[in-house]
């Protein structure tokens, strides 16, 4: 071997080790950062298993009121048929899964969007990683027969609130992203009509958003319907690197309230995508109020050919502001811990 294969070989080495520290210091990190909070267990199988606790909300109930220090609950793989709620007095909670698709929170309620969430977050400061909330009233679709009505897989009205690697599965009304500023990343969320509305104050980042119109029998469905309703409110939702998928057809979205506001960038979009993109509903003719954009996306639903003629185009400053984390997190929360362990 010569001298040079020697260096190119030695380099190679050196960079895959160097790879490899990484990655573990990596992991180091994740698991230094998991075990430096008091942790509470929830396991399906209670005392068979290795769990203090075998439903989440009694995890929660223990949790003191009004505590100023980050709580972990490390819920174990399994299906819990619960309805759970985050009350406003219990913040700094972090309820970890094992993977987004093994770790399910199952509930039915159904009939109106107050009281019917499987997951209502009602505290600032929640961080919830790895798992899934489902409405099963009509979902999963291809099997379940009950009549189209609200049901809600989450309702999530705290402040500084995060999601990481969730699923949030419906038909109707799924994600209530009903106040305060939120992000979502790498979360899959599914449903028919109207399934992320709300007035919160959202990123939604490499999110994947599953369109099921089939039970809608013919009729279009609605990824969004966001609720700002006055032109100084600094809500609205945007989409980051995300991915629009599923069958029939679909608008992104309709307004809620009169000034709506719905970015979508970078997004990859199927064929189900309506040409006109947007549905005016209820502000017809105060559509100059709303503020619907779409900027370099992707794939046959963003040919913007046929697209309403009130869609906005956002100028390079305006849309930079939207983009950047600051426009949820002006003073550094997601840098704070656990927040940061989003960055892994």
């Amino acid at each position: 071997m010569s001298h040079s294969q020697i260096c190119l070989s030695s380099i190679c080495v050196l960079l895959l080790f160097g790879c490899f520290l990484q990655e573990a210091n990596c992991e180091f990190s994740k698991k230094l950062l998991a075990s430096s909070y008091p942790t509470i267990y929830v396991h399906p199988l209670g005392v068979l298993g290795e769990g203090n606790f075998t439903s989440i909300q009694a995890a929660i109930d223990r949790v003191p009121s009004n505590n100023k220090d980050w709580i972990r609950i490390y819920v174990h793989a399994g299906t819990y048929r619960e309805k759970i709620e985050i009350p406003v007095d219990k913040p700094y909670i972090y309820i970890q899964g094992e993977g987004k698709w093994k770790t399910r929170v199952v509930s039915g309620a159904h009939g109106s969007v107050v009281g019917t969430a499987t997951l209502t977050s009602l505290a600032d400061n929640i961080v919830i990683k790895s798992m899934t909330f489902v409405n099963s009233h009509n979902y999963p679709p291809a099997e379940n027969k009950s009549p189209i009505a609200v049901a809600l897989a989450a309702n999530i009205m705290g402040d500084k609130s995060a999601f990481y690697r969730c699923g949030f599965l419906g038909m109707q009304d799924t994600l209530w992203d009903n106040k305060g500023r939120h992000y979502f990343k790498l979360c899959s969320i599914q449903g028919a009509a109207d399934f992320i509305f709300g007035a919160g104050q959202s990123i939604y980042e490499r999110c994947s958003i599953s369109v099921v119109t089939r039970p809608l029998r013919g009729w279009p469905g609605y990824i969004t319907a966001q609720g700002r309703s006055q032109s100084n409110d600094t809500n609205g939702f945007v989409f980051k690197d995300c991915n629009i998928f599923g069958t029939g057809k679909t608008y992104l979205g309709r307004p809620w309230r009169d000034y709506s506001r719905v970015i979508f960038y970078n997004t990859t979009m199927s064929d189900i995508v309506i040409p006109e993109g947007w549905h005016p509903w209820n502000s017809k003719g105060k559509e100059h109020q709303l503020t619907f954009a779409e900027h370099e996306c992707r794939g046959p639903g963003a040919n913007k050919t046929g697209r309403v003629k009130w869609e906005h185009n956002l100028s390079g400053g305006m849309l930079k502001k939207f983009l950047d984390l600051k426009y949820i997190d002006s003073e550094g929360w997601i840098d704070s811990q656990p927040f940061n362990m989003l960055k892994y």
